[in-house]
């Protein structure tokens, strides 16, 4: 990881609600990330509870992968790597807990969209002390289904949410943003760059039906301090089982 203005970062953080570090990983480390998710997926998916995956609509691509940080411990090791922890304890203000690696593969032609939503409507922690790290393992262009962010959203609050249909995502927001999407920040990514988002930030995609994937790998941390919502917990439950993720 390139050195960073710590400083610059978590004030940027605080009023943003999303920021952007480039180069997080280098290039031996996202060739090696690389190397492992095509490995896991090749040796040792088929294995798995079938809630470690979700595929896109062809029943046969990995759309994304869930809770690497149990079921691989090379990804676990790399997501409580001390730099990246060191990174983002004041972010969520106490000691960085991860809870969670997964992956959003975006493939080509069939990768699918995100619907506009909120991340602690799936985490459900209060105090919302909870970011996720998006780091690309492919560069993340205009056409192939960048992740757009609404910049200071997480200071809005949680905001009503509605079931989306959609596996993976199974909660989304009741209404999209009013932001126009030209004044959305869209996260243009080179491989190994990353964006750290607010579990409040407000952000979605489109589908990729571009010829070239989209790979992101994600690590979230939360603040030990925090606690499950109960409100929270139980809308996502509705939503979790009226859409499961496999």
């Amino acid at each position: 990881m390139n050195a960073i203005d710590t400083a610059q970062l978590s004030a940027d953080y605080e009023r943003e609600g999303v920021v952007l570090v480039r180069q997080f990983l280098n290039a031996d480390e996202v060739a090696a990330v690389r190397a492992e998710l095509d490995r896991y997926i090749r040796d040792d998916l088929a294995s798995m509870p079938l809630n470690a995956r979700t595929l896109e609509a062809d029943e046969k691509t990995v759309r994304n992968l869930w809770r690497l940080e149990e079921h691989n411990g090379w990804f676990r090791q790399l997501g409580e790597r001390e730099d990246i922890r060191a990174l983002v304890a004041p972010l969520v203000h106490g000691e960085p807990l991860l809870v969670g690696v997964e992956t959003f593969n975006k493939p080509a032609r069939i990768g699918s969209g995100v619907p506009y939503h909120q991340d602690n409507a799936y985490f459900c922690q209060s105090p919302p002390d909870m970011l996720t790290v998006w780091v690309a393992i492919d560069a993340v262009t205009q056409a192939n289904g960048p992740v757009f962010f609404v910049k200071g959203s997480h200071l809005e609050g949680m905001l009503p949410t509605k079931l989306s249909g959609v596996r993976g995502n199974s909660i989304g927001m009741a209404e999209p943003s009013a932001v126009p999407l030209e004044e959305q920040f869209c996260g243009l990514l080179a491989p190994g760059d990353a964006t750290i988002h607010h579990c409040q930030t407000i952000h979605h995609s489109a589908p990729n039906t571009t010829e070239h994937s989209r790979l992101g790998l994600l690590f979230v941390y939360r603040g030990s301090h925090t606690q499950t919502d109960p409100a929270l917990k139980a809308a996502y439950t509705v939503a979790a089982t009226a859409t499961p993720p496999a």
